[in-house]
């Protein structure tokens, strides 16, 4: 009896921390601005706002820009985290409200070579109001 008690207790443990361990959130899902984007490869890029994707840890928004060869690109742009944007007044419905308009953003590309994709540091809209919407590059 005294074995199976102690079966049970260690079992019951083993569940616990397993329970646990699939609720705890993935600390592996926010990294630092360093460890995805290249600071010294930034640039400006003026196209049309087409789309939002506002979740957690960070918004990403999609601009058509038109490439040299006059061909239109869908470049996606990752920002600071949500509840930084809200701070500093740049809400969702701000991006919402400026779909389908021009706007011009400075961004970093990607390190790992992924294309049509850069994090977003300054953003203008169609009101022409600089918002910093991620970490300032040069």
């Amino acid at each position: 009896m005294e074995a199976f008690m102690k079966t049970s207790i260690v079992c019951c443990a083993v569940v616990a921390i397993c329970s646990l361990s699939v609720l705890a959130p993935d600390s592996s899902a926010h990294h630092a601005f360093a460890a995805e984007f290249d600071s010294e490869k930034c640039q400006d890029f003026t196209g049309i706002l087409t789309k939002l994707d506002w979740q957690s840890p960070h918004a990403f928004f999609y601009v058509d820009i038109e490439d040299d060869a006059g061909e239109v690109e869908n470049w996606s742009f990752q920002t600071y985290a949500l509840i930084t944007l809200r701070r500093n007044g740049t809400g969702r419905q701000l991006f919402i409200e400026n779909i389908g308009k021009e706007v011009r953003v400075r961004g970093c590309l990607a390190k790992n070579g992924r294309e049509l994709y850069a994090a977003a540091g300054l953003l203008r809209f169609s009101d022409d109001v600089l918002h910093q919407v991620g970490q300032i590059q040069n």
